[in-house]
This record gives structure tokens, sequence and C-alpha cells, in this order.
């Protein structure tokens, strides 16, 4: 046994370690809904003992043993309940292997496992609730936090998703062409939220969590790989490598906020800016354009800037006049209605927030709050502005943003 680790790096490392469990132990029980269950017990027995006792010399092992465990009780529960022989649950008690160096992981499984819970038996929320779970390793309440819904819609949709792939007898497979083309876009989705929660956590004392943003960027070349042509992935990774490169210039040195036009931008990851723009060069002009390339030309159009007061706000604008055409998304509505006030001024800006007031998906959230208060203060009205600050700063539960909020309110 290792020391007891770090709160952070303990958590990092089930995170790490869960979709590798998950694949290996869907490889061996051929049963989703029954090896998922068993392997968050074993996550939660881990939660419990590592802690207090430190991480064991085969992280894998140990996880992998507890979900068996657990797995073959629920087998052998099920299979009395149907009063059927547990022949199967036996042999398998024995074949599992039990040492890391035995363990193989087999590459695929991580990928498998994303189209797997992106099949179209399942409703696209809940896929994508599951997949968060399954493949990201994003506890509920972040998954909550990334659909601004209660957890315990998320807990419903991530109940329905396993009972839905048990029913349906999916595969555990790569996906034939048919199937890739058909589960694509949930994928994409998926991988988008878990890159938006790695760059700005939606909780806790950290602006960004590297190890998410990261992975979504891995998982995103890994599609691509499998989908060389798609223009839709080649959006998603030029977007996030856009956005990504300005990930040192975000935080201060206390890990405070930086916002975008305040950033030293020599801080800038010159080498992930060429290589995305390059890709959302070449996916727009490859014909249709969707939804990822528009955002990654506007993310290109605010890296290209030498200098904040440098950005071109009417390209800004006019992507985001084509993207509000392509989606009724509450947040691309917020951008636009920053983009208008930095072309037409901060009141055309604050009169296009209006329809969003009751807009049930922002409700709770701090972003029109946020976004409120900044064309308030633009428009100089400093004490609406204070108070919408300090509104968004009591919404959110990131520690970073909350305060720079306060900051914000203080000094109106």
């Amino acid at each position: 046994m290792s020391s007891p680790p770090h709160a952070g790096n303990f958590a990092d490392l089930l995170r790490e370690l869960a979709p590798q469990v998950l694949g290996i132990m869907v490889r061996r029980f051929h049963d989703f809904d029954v090896s998922e269950d068993s392997v968050q017990e074993a996550l939660m027995a881990a939660a419990d003992q590592w802690p207090r006792d430190g991480i064991p010399d085969h992280p894998r092992s140990w996880l992998v043993r507890v979900a068996r465990r657990k797995t073959i009780d629920r087998l052998r529960h099920e299979a009395a309940s149907r009063k059927v022989a547990c022949a199967f649950a036996e042999e398998t008690v024995v074949a599992v292997p039990a040492t890391d160096r035995e363990l193989d992981i087999d590459p695929e499984d991580t990928l498998i496992l994303l189209f797997m819970c992106c099949h179209p038996a399942l409703t696209s929320a809940s896929a994508i609730a599951l997949t968060l779970r399954a493949v990201a390793g994003l506890t509920t309440p972040q998954i909550a936090k990334s659909f601004l819904v209660p957890e315990l819609t998320i807990v419903r949709r991530i109940s329905r998703a396993k009972q839905s792939i048990k029913a349906s007898g999916i595969p555990f497979r790569v996906p034939d062409a048919d199937e890739r083309a058909e589960r694509l876009g949930s994928v994409l989705h998926v991988l988008y939220l878990v890159f938006n929660e790695g760059y700005t956590t939606s909780f806790g004392p950290e602006l960004q969590r590297v190890d998410l943003s990261n992975e979504a960027i891995r998982l995103v070349r890994a599609v691509k790989t499998l989908l060389p042509e798609s223009q839709d992935v080649a959006g998603l990774l030029a977007l996030m490598l856009l956005i990504d490169a300005r990930r040192a210039a975000r935080t201060g040195p206390n890990g405070e906020l930086i916002p975008l036009d305040e950033q030293n931008r020599a801080l800038w990851d010159r080498q992930k800016i060429e290589e995305g723009v390059a890709l959302a060069s070449a996916a727009l002009s490859m014909g249709a354009v969707g939804e990822y390339q528009l955002q990654a030309a506007i993310a290109a159009v605010h890296d290209e800037a030498a200098r904040a007061e440098d950005t071109d706000w009417p390209q800004i604008l006019a992507l985001y006049e084509i993207l509000m055409r392509m989606t009724d998304s509450p947040v691309v509505a917020l951008n636009h209605a920053v983009a208008t006030a930095m072309v037409d001024g901060p009141l055309a800006g604050l009169a296009l927030l209006a329809p969003l007031e009751n807009d049930a998906r922002l409700r709770g959230s701090h972003r029109l709050d946020a976004v409120r208060a900044h064309l308030l203060d633009r428009a100089g009205d400093r004490d609406a502005a204070g108070a919408l600050y300090r509104s968004a700063a009591s919404k959110t539960s990131s520690i970073p943003e909350r305060n720079y909020l306060l900051m914000k309110a203080a000094a109106r």
C-alpha cells in the first residue's frame, strides 16, 4: 500500500480507472447494467478505504476484484430469483484474472463504451448523462450542472439508460459504419460537455480541470481516427484546441480568473492555435457547415487577434447570427448578445437578453445575471451592474468565478 493520497490526485485516479474497469467488466460479464452498478460500488468502496489505508499497489486490480465480486453477487441473486443454475457466475469467479499485469486493457474499450452509451435505443439526454458518468467519470452533481437540471433528473436518466441498454441486448463491440453515423451527434455532444466541465469547472476551488479537458481532446482525436472525413469531428477538435490554447493565461498566480480581454496572449499555445485554425479552415471548406465548425471559427477570430482591441467583432457577430439560426442554445444566445453589444453598443445587447429571462434552462444559473451585469457596466449603470454581479456570484459554485464576480461588484 502507498501512503494516503491527496484528495485531488485520488479523485483523478478513480476517474481515470473507472472506464478501464467498466470496459473489463462488460467484456467479461456481457451485462452493462450490472457491471456499471458494480463498478460504481467498487469506486465508492475505494473512496471510503483508500484515503484511510492508502492506494493499493495495483489499484485497477483492486477495483476489478471488488467489482467482480459485486457482479457475481448480483448475477447469483438474479439467477436464484429466476431459479436458473449459476454455472456462468461460478465459472467467472475462477476465470477473471487478479493482477494488473494480467488485466490487459483493450485500447478500444473506452471508444466502444462511448458509442455504446450513445446507442439510438436511448434518448439523447439519457445517453449523454450515462456517458459522462461511465466514460468521463463525472459525478452526478457535475452532470446536473452541465445540463442545468436537478440531480434527481440525472439519476433517473442514467437509470433509464442502463435499463434500455440491458433490454436492447447491445453487443460490446466497435460499431459498424451505419451505427457510428447514427450515434455520432450524441457522442460529440458528450465530449463537448466533458471539455466544458474541464475548461470551466462547475464547482470547487479550481477554475479548470485539466484532466477532463485533456481527456475530451484525447477522445475526440480517437473518434477522428475512426472517422477521418467527418467535418463535425474536425470542427469539434478545432474548437477544443482553439479554446484550450488559452489555458495558461486564464488564471493568475493564486488561481484567480482572468477574463479573455485581460489575458496575456503571449502565454497562449501557438501550436494548438495553428492546429485548430488548420482544422477549422479545412472543415469549413468541405461544404456543409455545422455548429462546431462555426464555434471553432469564432474561437479562431479571438485567437488570431494580437490584442483584445484588435478583435474582429463584426466578423464574430456575423458568425453568431448564423449560429443562432442553427441552435436554440441559451448560452449561444448570451454570447450573441455580448457580440452585439461589442458592435452596436451595450443597450442593443441588453435588449437581446429580455427573451432569456423566462428560459427555464437558465433558471438558477449565474450566466444571465453575469452577462447582464457586464453589459450594464459597459452602459454606465454601475449600481445595477454591481447588484447583478453579486446576484451572479451567489448562484455559482465555482470559487474562482464567484471571487471574480464579487471583485467586479466591489469595484462598482
